[in-house]
């Protein structure tokens, strides 16, 4: 059982000094006592009605599955993974970079209590894994930070109103049909222009900043054709060369249905068998990375379930952060007999849309598309599935594009699951640098292979005034194969760039 002690007034037990040797190379400003290291740094943002609660937990983590002494031990503390962290780039704390979190982990796991700072260090991580790319030692941060994540959701105090927005997020994200329902009346907000009426008014500014990051990341739901439902079968065009799944996710279902739609022409047209499962729900992806292990399991198992039913070869995602979550199903159920190998076998057959049809080997004749894009890399395709080259081959093929990449493409534009929403001024910051750099690119197109990027870029850019039509690779790729125009097609996605407005 946990205890919760009062303060230790003559601060850390000795052997807190000694971690950074346990671990390797201290980082700059670590071999202090636990105090000092922890608790005097700033944390430099509040996140969703942030209360400390004061509590001092022994033990720090509980026996099951807290993050592996093994995998701590990997880190040496080389700094590599520092000019790629975003927090790190963003404030310059230790504690905020991928090797001062390590070092937390191990300070808890070594005995020492789990405290608010601790907690808040590990919160700000957005989870972009950009470290994992950079490093040269092969640490498998996502595993401990996953692994410290369900550890803090078990037994950290939240404060009330932090816990209540986390619960509606996650009563609300995972279904897309609540989605629907939520935003039914946004369509007459958006159409009306209420959200100008009410920012003029300075009723919007009254709003909590994780409220009116919501309602900024909200899709166009005025022209969107997201609630067009895809067949449960689409027959292969041609000889048919395999059966595939595709999953339609809950916030890609709910507001960009077109991406799904366009996702089974393409692979139709590849001569793919194309099934959507019906009884298919959330793969779990959010509340996996955001550490409800329990409810994540739910949902893996049910998906597992339903694709296993259909017999097929390949299940296809066209959502980064669901297929990274897919992808690692055989380790989240790795203690479950009745799953460890089925999960296992099933991540064997995930594979991002990009990837699958590189893989596979196009067939379909790619009309021309005459179009300037620029590249977004997806923080969970890129690094988290170490997927880069193929999107880019998808796009390249099509006669007539032209791919622009993006200045410091592997920081995270802020997204991160739902971290826009619970630590929205760290997100915004993040969202406002992307938007720069791709902005600076001149593209009249940005593409983007996970929904929660789209929406966060496109209100980044929003509040700079610029207008930039975005869309998935799938559906650049879908309007070459059906011969649609270029000016038709950036018609369809929202009009050509325009600026309103300037950076500041």
């Amino acid at each position: 059982m946990e205890t919760q002690k009062p303060r230790n007034a003559g601060g850390a037990p000795a052997h807190s000094r000694a971690v950074a040797g346990t671990v390797g190379a201290a980082p700059e400003g670590l071999g202090q006592d636990t105090a000092a290291s922890v608790g005097t740094a700033a944390i430099p943002a509040t996140g969703v009605a942030h209360e400390e609660s004061g509590s001092r937990i022994y033990p720090a983590f509980d026996a099951h599955h807290p993050p592996e002494k093994a995998l701590i031990d990997d880190c040496v503390h080389c700094g590599f993974c520092l000019p790629t962290c975003p927090t790190y780039v963003l404030w310059g704390e230790e504690m905020d970079s991928p090797r001062g979190r390590i070092y937390l982990m191990n300070e808890a796991v070594e005995g020492e209590p789990l405290t608010d700072a601790m907690v808040r260090h590990w919160d700000l991580c957005l989870g972009c894994l950009a470290c994992v790319t950079a490093c040269p030692s092969g640490v498998q941060y996502e595993k401990l930070l996953e692994a410290t994540r369900a550890q803090v959701e078990r037994r950290y105090p939240r404060g009330r109103m932090d816990r209540l927005f986390r619960a509606l997020i996650f009563a609300l994200f995972p279904y897309p049909r609540r989605l629907r329902v939520l935003t039914a009346p946004l369509g007459p907000y958006q159409r009306y222009g209420v959200s100008g009426i009410l920012r003029r008014a300075g009723l919007l500014q009254r709003l909590p900043a994780s409220l009116r990051a919501m309602e900024a990341l909200m899709p166009d739901l005025i022209t969107s054709v997201a609630r067009r439902a895809i067949p449960t079968v689409t027959p292969a065009q041609g000889v048919q060369r395999a059966r595939v799944g595709v999953l339609e996710g809950c916030v890609q279902r709910a507001f960009f249905g077109q991406v799904n739609a366009a996702t089974v022409r393409v692979l139709a047209a590849e001569g793919c068998e194309v099934v959507s499962p019906r009884g298919q729900g959330c793969c779990g992806a959010l509340s996996i990375h955001s550490g409800r292990e329990e409810e994540g399991m739910r949902f893996a198992r049910r998906t597992i379930d339903v694709f296993e039913a259909a017999q097929l070869e390949y299940v296809v995602v066209n959502s980064a952060g669901c297929g990274a979550a897919m992808k690692e199903y055989g380790y989240l159920l790795r203690d479950d007999p009745a799953y460890a190998r089925r999960a296992t076998n099933f991540s064997a057959r995930v594979r991002d849309v990009s990837e699958f049809v590189q893989e596979i080997g196009p067939v379909a004749p790619r009309q021309p598309l005459p179009l300037t894009v620029a590249y977004h890399d997806a923080c969970h395709l890129a690094h988290g599935q170490g997927i880069r080259q193929q999107p880019r081959q998808g796009l390249l093929a099509i006669p007539g594009v032209t791919v622009r990449e993006i200045e410091e493409s592997e920081i995270c534009c802020g997204s991160a699951g739902v971290y826009n929403l619970v630590e929205p001024e760290p997100a915004a910051a993040l969202g406002d640098r992307k938007a720069r750099n791709v902005h600076a690119t001149g593209a009249e197109l940005l593409v983007a292979s996970n929904p929660g990027c789209t929406l966060q870029i496109h209100a980044s850019l929003a509040r700079s005034g610029i207008r930039l039509p975005m869309a998935h690779p799938i559906e650049v790729l879908d309007a070459s194969i059906r011969g649609e125009s270029a000016e038709s097609f950036l018609r369809r996605k929202g009009g050509a760039a325009q600026i309103v407005g300037a950076f500041n």
